[in-house]
Order: structure tokens, then C-alpha cells, then sequence
């Protein structure tokens, strides 16, 4: 029990894939400037690591590492994320039509999400066991959930900010 913990909190505070590891900045950046748009794109990307582990993990271990096929897990992974992916997507754009516009382009380029990839990677090469693996994928999204937030708070502070004269760009 208390691994689990630490792997949790390592992941989150630590080992933060955005913050240490700079996986996943794509659509860090890209939605960083709405605290809705951020976290509806935190919550989809919790939720397609906590399903891709769980796929993929089982995978791994009962049919491509015994079959000595442990060499196709990238593909393997990314097909699995990619349908994980197609899944949330419409499954979001029928429940939440507005948050789907939002997202716009980023909600498919979860697929090419290198920190989900990243996770489901990481998980095989520390040989975490399926709940250790659940933990540090639920770690990683929470942690790129604090990156998302602390990024939407210093973006909607610069903006609100008085700026002095001589730091102002020409269009302003």
C-alpha cells in the first residue's frame, strides 16, 4: 500500500511528465489559456492512461513478452490509445457538445499524446505490478492536471497584469 502512495506522488510532484519529463507539451500549450478548456482536457487524458494501462498492461505480459514479441508494445500501445482515444471522442462530442468545440483539434492529438505513450512505456520498464501501473498512470494525469492549472494561472495572471511601458509589445 504505501509503494502505491509513493509511486502516486512521484509521479504527481517529481517525476511530473510535463513539469521534468516535458512529455505531453503539445496540448499542455495549446490549452492552457482556459481553466475549462484545461480541465476537460486533464480529465480525458486520466482517462485515456487509466484505460490504455489497463489494456495495455495484460497485453504485454500475457501475450507479447511470453511470445517473445515485446518488440510490437509501441505499436501495440498506440493502437490502443488511438482506440481509447476515438472512444472518448465520441463519446464527448455526443455529451458535451461545447467542450468538444473547444478542443477542437488537441481531443485527436491525445493519440499523439507523448505522455500517455510515455506512461505506458515507463510502466513496463519499471516492472510495476497492474495496481502499481493503475497508480502511476493515475499519478501522471494528476500531475499533467497541476501542470495545466498552474500554467492556466500564471497565463490568466500575465494576462490581467498591468505591464510596465517599456515590456509592451508594439500591438498592444
Amino acid at each position: 500500500m504505501q509503494d502505491m502512495f509513493k509511486i502516486l506522488f512521484s509521479v504527481i510532484l517529481i517525476d511530473n511528465l510535463v513539469l521534468s519529463r516535458f512529455l505531453g507539451v503539445c496540448s499542455f500549450l495549446g490549452l492552457t489559456k482556459d481553466l475549462k478548456n484545461s480541465m476537460g482536457m486533464s480529465v480525458a487524458v486520466i482517462f485515456v492512461m487509466l484505460v490504455s494501462t489497463a489494456v495495455t498492461y495484460p497485453i504485454y505480459y500475457y501475450l507479447l513478452d511470453p511470445s517473445g514479441l515485446g518488440y510490437l508494445q509501441t505499436v501495440i500501445f498506440i493502437l490502443v490509445i488511438a482506440a481509447t482515444v476515438q472512444v472518448l471522442e465520441a463519446i464527448i462530442r455526443k455529451a458535451m457538445p461545447p467542450l468538444y468545440d473547444a478542443m477542437g483539434i488537441f481531443l485527436p492529438l491525445i493519440t499523439t499524446n507523448c505522455a500517455i505513450l510515455g506512461v505506458m512505456l515507463i510502466n513496463i520498464q519499471e516492472t510495476y505490478s497492474f495496481v502499481n501501473a493503475i497508480m502511476s498512470s493515475l499519478g501522471a494525469g494528476l500531475g499533467y492536471t497541476l501542470a495545466m492549472f498552474l500554467f492556466v494561472g500564471v497565463r490568466e495572471k500575465m494576462e490581467t497584469s498591468d505591464i510596465p511601458e517599456s515590456f509592451r509589445s508594439e500591438e498592444h
